[in-house]
């Protein structure tokens, strides 16, 4: 039977979703803000697992009881039964081996499936006959036969689907987010051969109490998690567009959406920064295989375009604020609190901050940082601007809140307003904090 036309009776699925595999051995490469997770789970549901990742300080950061990530906690690291290590021969002694390394996009939008392929080679080296090898990585659809499995073959001698399982499960992981955490989220799977897809829906159903949907086929997977994240893109760049549309209208885009949400069908999205690891990176997926197979879907490239522009428009926003408050921009100072890609986690890479403080800068502004979150040197490497270990307002003309940490959400704006210069600008850019504003005599502007 080929693989697209693999069909399953409603008694066949539920037979097979009642099979697990109670104590197999498991090697997650790549341990990240997807693998960690990934393994922590896998090791408490009885599998012995080991946990290779190429960097040998995180190796040693693990061993020690820490989390690199934050996802999965100290506590629960340090008291896990995972073997860490850097020493590719661990997946040597695994049934099934689980892949999560980043899948970005190069400086002109295209796939960068790099690591994919060298995690593929170093795979195939070690690979040992009978073992089935997942990817989760996001990756454009066609991917996993094409780059994936190639590389593997290429260093084990050995061919798929004959000599060693091939699946492709996506990641669903959202940092931060207890409640939609890997247990809790359905897990897509998707093989090369039947006999591979039950095996590894068993394996995930093992972890997962949301349960496991099984995909037709490699592609159908690769295709829906991106399209998870190109939906969102698209939706927020419409009500973004309507954030831009409505400043030049001088109509409040927020009570625009309330009105707008009283309707029973009304989908509720508020404009913001876009930025992360998935939402701005997996539609150049989709887009680049498309325009490899002659058809470029505009709507998907012109979201992205849209969700690219807020960051200028945020500062030009604040640039419009200062201009009120009476200040000469290049003389003005901004503290921008709140740099991490989203609300409550350490990870500042593909934050949109970083172009808001950019274009500020482009104006004359002078622009400091402060991040309850994230490290300082780091975030002093990433924006290179100044960044402060405790919040103070002193000598600035205004804030910009980046990110909104729930740190924030006990801030004293009225002493806030006393340490800042006359009139001072509040950007808010989610809208959270509009009647504190109005409370303490901000100039106060928000999407």
């Amino acid at each position: 039977m080929k693989e697209h036309e693999r069909l399953y009776s409603e008694s066949e699925h539920e037979s097979e979703l009642d099979r697990s595999i109670d104590h197999v051995r498991i090697c997650v490469v790549g341990l990240g803000y997807v693998g960690l997770p990934l393994a922590y789970e896998f090791s408490e549901a009885g599998h012995e697992v080991s946990g290779y990742d190429v960097d040998s300080s995180k190796i040693a950061r693990l061993e020690s009881g820490v989390d690199p990530t934050g996802d999965v906690g100290d506590d629960a690291i340090d008291g896990s039964s995972i073997e860490f290590t850097s020493d590719a021969e661990a997946i040597a002694s695994a049934e099934y081996v689980i892949v999560a390394v980043p899948t970005p996009v190069d400086d002109l939008e295209k796939p960068n499936l790099d690591l994919v392929e060298s995690v593929g080679r170093t795979v195939g080296t070690h690979l040992e006959d009978g073992t089935a090898v997942v990817l989760e990585s996001t990756v454009y659809p066609g991917a996993t036969k094409e780059v994936f499995v190639p590389a593997i073959e290429s260093t084990a001698e050995m061919t798929a689907g004959e000599s060693f399982g091939v699946g492709y499960s996506p990641e669903r992981m959202v940092p931060g987010d207890e409640k939609h955490d890997l247990r809790n989220v359905v897990k897509i799977v998707s093989a090369l051969t039947d006999e591979t897809l039950t095996e590894i829906a068993s394996l995930y159903e093992s972890v997962v109490d949301a349960g496991v949907h099984r995909a037709p086929t490699i592609e159908t997977a690769e295709a829906a998690k991106c399209v998870e994240n190109t939906q969102r893109d698209l939706n927020i760049a419409l009500v973004n567009e309507l954030a831009v549309a409505c400043d030049h209208l001088d109509v409040d885009t927020r009570a625009v959406l309330e009105a707008a949400g009283t309707k029973w069908n009304f989908h509720e999205y508020r404009p913001g920064l876009v930025g992360g690891h998935c939402i701005p990176v997996d539609p150049f997926y989709l887009i680049y295989q498309s325009e490899r197979n002659d058809f470029s879907p505009e709507l998907m490239r012109t979201a992205r375009e849209v969700n690219e522009y807020v960051p200028s428009h945020v500062a030009e926003m604040t640039v419009k604020a200062l201009n009120e408050a009476g200040n000469v921009l290049r003389d003005s100072r901004v503290l921008v609190a709140g740099l991490t890609y989203k609300p409550n986690v350490a990870d500042i890479r593909t934050s949109k901050i970083g172009g808001v403080i950019d274009s500020l800068q482009d104006y004359g502004v002078s622009v400091s940082g402060f991040d309850p979150r994230a490290e300082t040197v780091v975030t002093e490497d990433e924006f290179n601007i100044d960044i402060q270990e405790e919040l103070s307002a002193v000598g600035f003309d205004g804030i910009l809140i980046g990110t909104v940490h729930d740190e924030f959400y006990g801030l004293s704006f009225g002493d806030l307003a006393f340490e800042m210069s006359d009139d001072p600008v509040l950007v808010d850019i989610d809208g959270v904090f509009e009647s504190q504003a109005a409370e303490h005599g901000f100039v106060y502007r928000r999407l």
